[in-house]
Protein backbone atom coordinates (compact mmCIF):
# COMPACT_ATOMS: atom_id res chain seq x y z
CA UNK A 1 0.00 0.00 0.00
CA UNK A 2 1.28 3.49 -0.74
CA UNK A 3 1.86 5.52 2.51
CA UNK A 4 0.21 8.79 2.33
CA UNK A 5 0.98 9.87 5.95
CA UNK A 6 4.27 9.27 7.61
CA UNK A 7 5.24 10.75 11.19
CA UNK A 8 8.36 9.76 12.36
CA UNK A 9 9.53 11.29 15.84
CA UNK A 10 7.10 14.04 15.95
CA UNK A 11 7.67 16.68 18.59
CA UNK A 12 5.17 19.65 19.92
CA UNK A 13 5.97 21.88 22.76
CA UNK A 14 3.78 24.46 24.86
CA UNK A 15 5.63 26.96 26.84
CA UNK A 16 3.25 27.53 30.52
CA UNK A 17 2.53 31.22 31.36
CA UNK A 18 4.87 32.91 33.74
CA UNK A 19 3.22 34.78 36.74
CA UNK A 20 4.99 38.01 38.29
CA UNK A 21 6.40 36.22 40.72
CA UNK A 22 7.71 33.69 38.39
CA UNK A 23 9.60 36.72 36.39
CA UNK A 24 10.83 38.14 40.03
CA UNK A 25 11.70 34.86 41.43
CA UNK A 26 13.60 34.45 37.45
CA UNK A 27 12.22 30.92 37.30
CA UNK A 28 12.95 29.60 33.88
CA UNK A 29 9.91 29.08 31.06
CA UNK A 30 8.28 25.48 31.73
CA UNK A 31 7.88 23.54 28.36
CA UNK A 32 5.14 21.51 27.91
CA UNK A 33 5.86 18.25 26.06
CA UNK A 34 2.70 17.58 24.53
CA UNK A 35 3.80 15.44 21.76
CA UNK A 36 6.84 13.89 22.99
CA UNK A 37 8.14 11.75 19.86
CA UNK A 38 5.30 10.45 17.97
CA UNK A 39 5.81 7.53 14.83
CA UNK A 40 2.76 6.95 12.79
CA UNK A 41 1.96 6.23 9.15
CA UNK A 42 -1.12 5.87 7.09
CA UNK A 43 -1.47 4.45 3.63
CA UNK A 44 -4.70 4.72 1.36
CA UNK A 45 -7.63 3.04 1.84
CA UNK A 46 -6.46 2.31 5.86
CA UNK A 47 -7.96 3.97 9.04
CA UNK A 48 -6.20 4.68 12.06
CA UNK A 49 -7.49 4.89 15.00
CA UNK A 50 -5.77 7.15 17.78
CA UNK A 51 -6.91 5.63 21.31
CA UNK A 52 -6.13 7.48 24.20
CA UNK A 53 -7.73 9.72 27.77
CA UNK A 54 -7.97 13.12 27.30
CA UNK A 55 -5.08 15.50 27.55
CA UNK A 56 -2.51 12.74 25.92
CA UNK A 57 -1.77 14.72 23.39
CA UNK A 58 -4.22 13.13 20.55
CA UNK A 59 -5.99 16.28 19.50
CA UNK A 60 -2.46 18.06 19.14
CA UNK A 61 -1.00 15.25 17.23
CA UNK A 62 -3.19 16.19 14.45
CA UNK A 63 -2.86 19.80 14.42
CA UNK A 64 0.47 19.50 14.40
CA UNK A 65 0.65 17.01 11.09
CA UNK A 66 -1.56 20.05 9.76
CA UNK A 67 0.87 22.61 10.75
CA UNK A 68 -1.67 24.48 12.69
CA UNK A 69 0.51 24.55 15.66
CA UNK A 70 3.99 24.72 15.35
CA UNK A 71 6.44 21.49 15.89
CA UNK A 72 9.25 21.56 17.74
CA UNK A 73 10.97 18.32 15.49
CA UNK A 74 10.57 15.53 13.76
CA UNK A 75 9.57 14.70 10.22
CA UNK A 76 5.41 15.23 8.58
CA UNK A 77 5.60 13.33 5.46
CA UNK A 78 2.26 13.58 3.26
CA UNK A 79 2.50 12.06 0.09
CA UNK A 80 6.24 11.86 0.50
CA UNK A 81 6.55 15.98 0.86
CA UNK A 82 8.12 17.20 4.49
CA UNK A 83 5.56 19.83 5.42
CA UNK A 84 7.45 20.62 8.52
CA UNK A 85 9.89 22.34 5.75
CA UNK A 86 7.05 24.26 4.13
CA UNK A 87 6.03 27.54 4.46
CA UNK A 88 2.32 29.00 5.07
CA UNK A 89 2.46 29.84 1.59
CA UNK A 90 3.55 26.83 0.34
CA UNK A 91 1.53 24.49 2.67
CA UNK A 92 -1.88 26.12 1.45
CA UNK A 93 -2.31 24.14 -1.96
CA UNK A 94 -1.21 20.93 0.18
CA UNK A 95 -4.06 21.50 2.77
CA UNK A 96 -6.63 20.91 -0.19
CA UNK A 97 -5.58 16.70 -0.27
CA UNK A 98 -5.69 16.79 4.08
CA UNK A 99 -8.68 17.72 5.57
CA UNK A 100 -10.22 17.70 8.96
CA UNK A 101 -13.46 16.74 11.02
CA UNK A 102 -13.62 18.69 14.51
CA UNK A 103 -15.33 16.90 17.56
CA UNK A 104 -18.12 19.50 17.67
CA UNK A 105 -20.50 19.84 15.04
CA UNK A 106 -21.93 23.16 16.77
CA UNK A 107 -18.93 25.16 17.08
CA UNK A 108 -17.06 24.15 13.37
CA UNK A 109 -19.96 25.48 11.51
CA UNK A 110 -20.52 28.87 11.25
CA UNK A 111 -24.28 29.89 12.20
CA UNK A 112 -24.47 32.80 9.85
CA UNK A 113 -23.76 30.27 6.78
CA UNK A 114 -26.41 28.43 5.04
CA UNK A 115 -25.24 24.52 4.41
CA UNK A 116 -24.49 25.86 0.64
CA UNK A 117 -22.10 28.30 1.79
CA UNK A 118 -21.02 26.14 4.43
CA UNK A 119 -19.88 23.17 1.82
CA UNK A 120 -19.20 25.85 -1.02
CA UNK A 121 -16.45 27.93 1.00
CA UNK A 122 -13.42 25.67 0.43
CA UNK A 123 -13.56 25.71 -3.12
CA UNK A 124 -13.96 29.75 -2.63
CA UNK A 125 -10.70 29.31 -0.52
CA UNK A 126 -8.83 27.35 -3.23
CA UNK A 127 -10.39 28.74 -6.48
CA UNK A 128 -11.91 25.68 -7.33
CA UNK A 129 -14.93 25.76 -9.29
CA UNK A 130 -15.14 28.78 -12.45
CA UNK A 131 -18.55 29.58 -11.71
CA UNK A 132 -21.01 29.50 -9.08
CA UNK A 133 -23.24 26.96 -11.15
CA UNK A 134 -20.48 24.21 -11.22
CA UNK A 135 -19.28 25.22 -7.81
CA UNK A 136 -23.15 24.31 -6.89
CA UNK A 137 -22.61 20.86 -8.38
CA UNK A 138 -19.65 19.83 -6.29
CA UNK A 139 -21.31 20.79 -3.19
CA UNK A 140 -24.10 19.17 -4.30
CA UNK A 141 -21.85 15.69 -5.16
CA UNK A 142 -20.10 15.95 -1.73
CA UNK A 143 -23.28 16.48 0.02
CA UNK A 144 -24.57 13.07 -1.51
CA UNK A 145 -21.05 11.54 -0.62
CA UNK A 146 -21.85 12.73 3.08
CA UNK A 147 -25.65 11.30 2.83
CA UNK A 148 -27.20 14.34 3.04
CA UNK A 149 -30.01 13.40 0.47
CA UNK A 150 -31.60 14.87 -1.55
CA UNK A 151 -29.24 18.15 -1.32
CA UNK A 152 -31.80 20.75 -2.11
CA UNK A 153 -34.14 19.44 1.05
CA UNK A 154 -30.58 20.94 2.90
CA UNK A 155 -29.13 23.49 0.90
CA UNK A 156 -30.65 26.74 2.28
CA UNK A 157 -31.03 25.77 6.01
CA UNK A 158 -28.62 27.15 8.36
CA UNK A 159 -27.27 25.00 11.47
CA UNK A 160 -29.75 25.46 13.90
CA UNK A 161 -32.43 23.89 11.68
CA UNK A 162 -30.56 20.40 11.33
CA UNK A 163 -30.37 18.07 13.89
CA UNK A 164 -26.75 16.93 15.60
CA UNK A 165 -25.92 13.96 13.28
CA UNK A 166 -26.81 16.27 9.94
CA UNK A 167 -24.30 18.79 11.29
CA UNK A 168 -21.40 16.73 11.72
CA UNK A 169 -22.37 15.21 8.04
CA UNK A 170 -22.58 18.90 6.49
CA UNK A 171 -18.66 18.99 8.55
CA UNK A 172 -18.08 15.75 6.65
CA UNK A 173 -19.41 17.47 3.06
CA UNK A 174 -17.20 20.38 3.66
CA UNK A 175 -14.23 18.50 4.35
CA UNK A 176 -15.00 16.04 1.25
CA UNK A 177 -16.01 19.13 -1.31
CA UNK A 178 -11.92 18.82 -2.36
CA UNK A 179 -12.03 15.45 -2.66
CA UNK A 180 -8.74 15.26 -0.36
CA UNK A 181 -6.82 12.19 0.33
CA UNK A 182 -6.16 12.50 3.73
CA UNK A 183 -8.87 13.12 6.21
CA UNK A 184 -8.13 13.54 9.84
CA UNK A 185 -11.40 13.17 12.40
CA UNK A 186 -11.24 14.52 15.78
CA UNK A 187 -13.89 12.11 17.87
CA UNK A 188 -16.58 12.86 15.01
CA UNK A 189 -19.19 11.02 16.53
CA UNK A 190 -18.43 11.84 20.51
CA UNK A 191 -21.06 15.30 20.54
CA UNK A 192 -23.75 12.58 18.78
CA UNK A 193 -26.73 10.65 20.12
CA UNK A 194 -25.88 6.60 20.00
CA UNK A 195 -28.30 6.45 17.56
CA UNK A 196 -26.68 8.47 15.37
CA UNK A 197 -23.29 7.57 15.74
CA UNK A 198 -23.16 4.43 13.83
CA UNK A 199 -24.48 6.57 10.44
CA UNK A 200 -21.16 8.59 10.70
CA UNK A 201 -18.76 5.87 11.11
CA UNK A 202 -20.33 3.87 8.31
CA UNK A 203 -20.20 6.70 6.48
CA UNK A 204 -16.21 7.46 7.19
CA UNK A 205 -15.58 3.47 7.01
CA UNK A 206 -17.24 3.56 3.11
CA UNK A 207 -15.01 6.78 2.12
CA UNK A 208 -12.30 5.16 2.66
CA UNK A 209 -12.90 1.80 1.65
CA UNK A 210 -13.18 3.02 -1.69
CA UNK A 211 -8.54 2.67 -1.55
CA UNK A 212 -8.06 6.68 -1.93
CA UNK A 213 -8.55 8.13 1.01
CA UNK A 214 -6.54 7.66 4.06
CA UNK A 215 -8.14 8.40 7.37
CA UNK A 216 -6.85 8.92 11.22
CA UNK A 217 -9.52 8.78 13.94
CA UNK A 218 -9.38 9.97 17.26
CA UNK A 219 -11.47 8.51 19.73
CA UNK A 220 -12.41 7.39 23.70
CA UNK A 221 -14.16 3.89 22.81
CA UNK A 222 -12.29 1.07 21.98
CA UNK A 223 -15.03 -0.83 20.98
CA UNK A 224 -15.55 1.63 17.62
CA UNK A 225 -12.07 1.43 16.69
CA UNK A 226 -11.98 -2.20 17.26
CA UNK A 227 -15.25 -2.62 14.50
CA UNK A 228 -13.70 0.22 11.93
CA UNK A 229 -10.57 0.81 12.30
CA UNK A 230 -7.56 -1.66 10.62
CA UNK A 231 -4.86 -0.01 13.19
CA UNK A 232 -5.13 1.39 17.06
CA UNK A 233 -2.08 3.10 17.90
CA UNK A 234 -3.00 3.77 22.29
CA UNK A 235 -1.36 7.21 23.16
CA UNK A 236 -0.15 8.29 27.35
CA UNK A 237 1.32 11.46 27.88
CA UNK A 238 2.45 12.45 24.55
CA UNK A 239 3.39 9.15 23.39
CA UNK A 240 2.62 6.14 21.79
CA UNK A 241 2.48 3.31 23.69
CA UNK A 242 1.50 0.43 21.99
CA UNK A 243 0.27 -0.08 18.03
CA UNK A 244 -0.76 -2.97 15.80
CA UNK A 245 -3.96 -4.32 13.91
CA UNK A 246 -6.89 -3.73 15.48
CA UNK A 247 -7.64 -7.05 16.51
CA UNK A 248 -4.46 -7.92 17.73
CA UNK A 249 -4.45 -5.14 20.31
CA UNK A 250 -8.31 -5.29 21.11
CA UNK A 251 -7.64 -9.61 21.83
CA UNK A 252 -4.37 -9.53 22.85
CA UNK A 253 -3.65 -6.33 24.82
CA UNK A 254 0.31 -6.15 25.90
CA UNK A 255 0.80 -3.09 27.71
CA UNK A 256 -0.77 -2.41 30.95
CA UNK A 257 -2.58 0.60 29.87
CA UNK A 258 -4.41 -0.56 27.10
CA UNK A 259 -5.67 -4.01 29.23
CA UNK A 260 -6.48 -1.32 31.58
CA UNK A 261 -8.71 0.57 28.84
CA UNK A 262 -9.99 -2.47 27.30
CA UNK A 263 -11.14 -3.80 30.87
CA UNK A 264 -13.64 -1.18 31.47
CA UNK A 265 -15.32 -1.91 27.58
CA UNK A 266 -18.73 -2.92 28.45
CA UNK A 267 -19.34 -6.58 26.76
CA UNK A 268 -21.93 -7.61 24.51
CA UNK A 269 -22.93 -10.69 26.54
CA UNK A 270 -23.95 -10.31 30.04
CA UNK A 271 -23.15 -13.88 31.08
CA UNK A 272 -19.62 -12.68 29.71
CA UNK A 273 -18.12 -11.23 33.15
CA UNK A 274 -14.90 -9.01 33.45
CA UNK A 275 -13.00 -7.39 36.23
CA UNK A 276 -12.38 -4.03 35.30
CA UNK A 277 -8.87 -2.38 36.04
CA UNK A 278 -9.13 0.60 38.10
CA UNK A 279 -5.99 2.91 37.47
CA UNK A 280 -4.89 4.43 41.38
CA UNK A 281 -3.91 7.98 41.12
CA UNK A 282 -3.98 10.96 38.91
CA UNK A 283 -2.69 11.28 35.60
CA UNK A 284 1.01 12.99 35.92
CA UNK A 285 1.58 16.61 34.86
CA UNK A 286 3.18 17.13 31.44
CA UNK A 287 5.14 20.13 32.72
CA UNK A 288 7.32 17.47 35.19
CA UNK A 289 6.81 13.61 33.83
CA UNK A 290 8.19 10.95 35.92
CA UNK A 291 11.94 9.04 35.43
CA UNK A 292 11.18 5.79 33.45
CA UNK A 293 8.25 4.51 31.83
CA UNK A 294 6.16 7.42 32.15
CA UNK A 295 3.05 5.16 32.94
CA UNK A 296 4.68 3.20 36.53
CA UNK A 297 3.02 5.72 38.69
CA UNK A 298 -0.48 4.51 37.87
CA UNK A 299 0.65 0.84 36.46
CA UNK A 300 -0.41 -1.83 38.68
CA UNK A 301 2.33 -4.25 37.76
CA UNK A 302 5.25 -1.82 37.84
CA UNK A 303 8.67 -2.61 39.32
CA UNK A 304 11.58 -0.91 40.30
CA UNK A 305 13.36 -1.20 37.18
CA UNK A 306 10.52 0.36 35.43
CA UNK A 307 11.10 3.88 37.33
CA UNK A 308 14.43 4.13 36.14
CA UNK A 309 14.33 2.88 32.19
CA UNK A 310 12.36 4.23 29.99
CA UNK A 311 10.85 1.72 27.27
CA UNK A 312 11.36 1.77 23.52
CA UNK A 313 8.18 1.22 20.96
CA UNK A 314 9.35 -2.84 20.72
CA UNK A 315 7.87 -6.23 19.25
CA UNK A 316 6.87 -7.70 23.05
CA UNK A 317 9.58 -10.51 24.11
CA UNK A 318 7.25 -11.85 26.34
CA UNK A 319 3.78 -11.92 24.97
CA UNK A 320 0.80 -12.46 26.63
CA UNK A 321 -0.59 -14.58 23.70
CA UNK A 322 -0.31 -14.53 20.17
CA UNK A 323 1.23 -11.50 19.01
CA UNK A 324 1.09 -10.60 14.73
CA UNK A 325 3.33 -9.10 12.85
CA UNK A 326 3.53 -5.24 13.65
CA UNK A 327 2.39 -5.33 17.05
CA UNK A 328 4.97 -3.22 19.41
CA UNK A 329 4.38 -2.10 22.60
CA UNK A 330 6.22 0.40 24.92
CA UNK A 331 6.53 -1.96 27.96
CA UNK A 332 9.89 -3.86 30.04
CA UNK A 333 7.07 -6.14 31.15
CA UNK A 334 5.81 -7.70 27.54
Amino acid sequence: MTELLVVEDLHTTYSSRRTMTDRLARRPLEQVRAVDGVSLHVAKGEMLALVGESGCGKTTTLQSILRMVPTAGGVVLINGTDVTALSARQMRPLRRHVQMIYQDPYESLDVRFRVRQTVEEPLLVHGIGATKAERLELVRAAMVRAELIPPESYLERYPHQLSGGQRQRVAIAASLVLEPELLLADEPVSMLDVSVRAGVLSLLDRLRRGGTMGIVMITHDLSTAAHFADRIAVMYLGRIVEEGPAHDVIHHPQHPYTQALLSIVPRPDPRERSRGTILTGETPNPRNLPSGCRFHPRCPVATDVCRVTDPALAPPRHAQGPVVDGHVCACLLA
